[in-house]
């Protein structure tokens, strides 16, 4: 099986093993952290670097996001490879990875300058109940102890202390949310999803939960639109749902753009 697998796939595949093995070992030893070094960071965050757009491709957050990125990119990559040849290939996997970067960027721009507007209204007017409004908006699984801090700060409101201590705790909720690093290459996998969805929209697939066959056209349409309600939810924070999106988009409008003197695709 293997040996039957396209040059591109594979060559793929190894390079993600690869980078998932050197950032667990080098953490053993504490020699680098690749995450942090080659993960994708937003642009306003001091850690940001150009190249990351590239190389959080091949960056895991862990075992069970390796293997079942890999394994679609098997599944699905092999197919297309086979379909495009291996120039088109690549070009269409940097592309919709590419493409799922910069819509999760956007939507972050969107997401961190809302944060930050808010940021700068408290540091303006510090308020207990300003104070309680970002928390409750912007800050995920707080600690009770916070609420005690507030109900505190609210018997004495015009305490320097109390504004000191809750400006420099907000200023480091969003300093924190600036430095969280994307990594993974589940945007340019989406969009091979998507590719196959469009290219063989009646091909049978055969699902894992709940064990049975659905058309293939029908899983993509299903697929994406469980990570735009996800997306605009807020619902399962941590994972890039709008990145999942950006590659189906860049995908859909990659192949439309090749077969812009065609209707169908298959």
């Amino acid at each position: 099986m293997y040996r039957s697998i396209p040059p591109v796939v594979k060559n793929l595949l190894i390079i993600n093993v690869l980078m998932f093995l050197a950032t667990w070992v080098f953490a053993q030893i504490r020699v680098i952290d690749l995450t942090h070094a080659l993960g994708l960071y937003y642009f306003g965050s001091d850690m940001f670097r150009p190249f990351q757009y590239i190389t959080h491709m091949f960056m895991h957050g862990g075992l069970w996001h390796l293997v079942f990125n890999m394994y679609a990119l098997w599944m699905f990559g092999s197919v297309l490879e086979q379909v495009w040849g291996p120039k088109r290939f690549l070009t269409y996997f940097f592309v919709t990875g590419l493409g799922a970067a910069a819509l999760h960027t956007f939507v972050n721009f969107l997401i961190l300058n809302g944060i930050h507007g808010d940021l700068v209204a408290f540091l303006n007017t510090p308020t207990p109940d300003l104070y309680e409004a970002f928390i409750s908006d912007h800050i995920k699984g707080v600690n009770p102890a916070v609420y005690d801090f507030i109900h505190q700060w609210k018997d004495d409101p015009n305490n320097a202390q109390y504004i000191s201590e809750a400006s420099w705790q907000l200023k480091q909720a969003f300093n924190q949310l600036v430095n969280i690093p994307t990594v993974g290459a589940s945007g340019a996998v989406f969009g091979l999803l998507l590719a196959f969805g469009m290219l063989f929209p009646n091909t049978q697939l055969m699902l894992l939960f709940p064990p049975v066959a659905i058309k293939a056209k029908w899983f993509v349409i299903g697929y994406g639109a469980i990570e735009l309600f996800l997306g605009f939810t807020g619902v399962n924070t941590g994972i890039a749902h709008f990145a999942h999106l950006g590659g189906m988009l860049f995908g859909f409008l990659m192949i439309r753009y090749w077969n812009r003197n065609r209707m169908t695709f298959y």
